[in-house]
């Protein structure tokens, strides 16, 4: 089978590989599609650890080719997910209270075990969550990851109807976490990106108040027009975005951490202190929060923006998202 396969040199080959033999547990999905993520970048160029001949991808959808045994939760003909979180241990207190995806000993598809950019995949059946019926499975491939990761990061934020939620970077995470927030959470959103292009789509979808902060200090312009934001989601992966985020803040807001830049943040601990703001992390969702976020999806609440390349073109992509140029989100398309 054809699959884009990270090298030593930090390019990506495309390879014909084989995959083994179903063990107990485990599901074969013939891959339809698989969106390209800003972690497979980070994989690709080693940034969490050299993974050479890893097959990449972990926004996965494909169609149930084959069942091991033992296997119940899907059956030959099910369209179903390959997500980031590929597997957990089971029996961890993270597994056992509702927060499987800070497993210590976690498996991650297109890292830690072969992914999704390929003809072909490997899944755990309990593992990997169904799709609803009626959703696009190119825009499904979206919500595996980039989906369910800023669902759950605006569910972490904790924002309520009507209040303010400042989203920083409205690339392909950006882009659905406004629309979570607008038509699943109801509140007020205001984008904040240094790309007119992202910034023009937020309008589309809905952002009640745009700011280029590349030219406009987005804390300052937040503090004068709303009072403060009540929370936020920073995607971007620049450290001048986490720190426009804590002073965008009002009293009581709460920063939620996605994006992953190389630096550190600033924090300004007596302002934390005193305005009794936090900041928390957020990774990715569980397999029920991705039940959710799909659900949503197939409701029409949420409409990811996917255009379709071939396989060959993996490494364009990953030029063209380093470089900023990339709108919504690029979805590898195998059904061809």
């Amino acid at each position: 089978m054809k699959a884009a396969v990270a090298t030593k040199g930090h390019d990506v080959a495309i390879e014909d590989k084989k995959l083994r033999k179903l063990e107990y547990g485990e599901a074969l999905l013939g891959i339809e599609y698989c969106g390209v993520c800003h972690t497979d970048l980070h994989v690709k160029n080693g940034d969490f650890g050299e993974v050479p001949g890893i097959i990449l991808g972990h926004e996965g959808i494909g169609i149930v080719k084959e069942i091991g045994p033992g296997v119940t939760s899907l059956k030959v003909g099910d369209r179903a997910s390959v997500a980031w979180f590929y597997k957990g241990c089971g029996h961890c207190e993270y597994c056992l209270t509702g927060r499987e995806t800070l497993c210590r000993n976690v498996k991650n598809a297109g890292y830690t075990v072969d992914g999704a950019m390929a003809e072909e995949c490997i899944v755990i059946a309990d593992y990997s969550v169904k799709v609803p019926e009626g959703l696009d499975p190119a825009v499904a491939s979206s919500i595996t990851c980039a989906g369910v990761t800023t669902y759950k990061a605006v569910k972490v934020s904790g924002i309520e109807p009507g209040e303010w939620l400042a989203i920083y970077g409205l690339g392909g995470l950006g882009n659905l976490a406004l629309q979570y927030a607008k038509n699943v959470f109801n509140a007020k959103v205001i984008a904040v990106d240094i790309n007119e292009d992202q910034l023009d789509f937020a309008k589309k979808l809905g952002a009640d108040l745009v700011i280029n902060s590349k030219t406009e200090d987005a804390a300052k312009v937040i503090q004068e027009k709303v009072g403060g934001a009540h929370a936020a989601v920073v995607t971007a992966v620049a450290k001048v975005a986490f720190n426009s985020a804590v002073d965008a803040m009002r009293a009581g807001g709460r920063i939620v951490a996605v994006g992953l830049p190389p630096e550190s943040m600033d924090l300004n601990i007596p302002r934390l202190v005193l305005d009794g703001i936090e900041v928390v992390g957020s990774l990715v969702g569980t397999r029920e929060d991705l039940k959710e976020a799909f659900q949503f999806a197939a409701e029409g609440k949420v409409k990811p923006k996917v255009t379709k390349r071939h396989v060959e073109e993996i490494n364009n992509i990953f030029d063209e998202m380093e470089h900023g140029k990339i709108t919504g989100r690029m979805v590898i398309d195998f059904t061809e």
